[in-house]
């Protein structure tokens, strides 16, 4: 009999993706489809469908979830997103994999839509990959290169 292959765990095992913390994401779409516009002489020109899913992703923010720094790309979208309960909220917290899922079906819904209204190119069956990567930021020095990282993408 074939055994399938192990997929590789996305998060680090034991961790509560819900306590407060800074968390590197990043959010691939399918087959790396160039959804939200083109990179032109080093720098990101964003197309409607762009904006529509950088205004969902500052959408996320609440009492407890808040977006520190983003970048969307033609086929994916960098951010820096920081969990804090401070005690004055209620629990329980919605974990980062939580906030991304309702990210990604909001999203969705609203590509379709405007695909539909013939505002967006179609795409191939799925409009995000599955999941998603992330990185616990750990210390100051973690989170300036991060930062870094999202502001010289286009570059790349």
């Amino acid at each position: 009999m074939n055994e399938l292959p192990q997929r590789k765990l996305q998060r680090l095992k034991g961790y509560d993706y819900s306590h407060n913390g800074a968390y590197f994401i990043t959010i691939c779409t399918q087959n790396r489809q160039q959804l939200f516009g083109e990179i032109f002489n080093n720098t990101m020109l964003i197309n409607n469908a762009g904006k529509m899913i950088e205004e969902r992703l500052l959408n996320i923010i609440n009492d407890v979830v808040f977006l520190d720094k983003h970048i969307i790309m033609p086929d994916h979208i960098h951010a820096i997103v920081i969990i804090n309960h401070n005690g004055t909220t209620q629990g329980p917290f919605p974990t980062l994999s939580e906030i991304v899922q309702r990210f990604k079906t909001i999203t969705t819904k609203l590509y379709i839509d405007s695909v539909k209204n013939g505002e967006y190119p179609p795409f191939d069956k799925k409009i995000w990959q599955k999941s998603f990567n992330d990185r616990i930021i750990r210390n100051e020095k973690e989170y300036r290169e991060i930062r870094q990282y999202i502001d010289e993408n286009p570059l790349k």
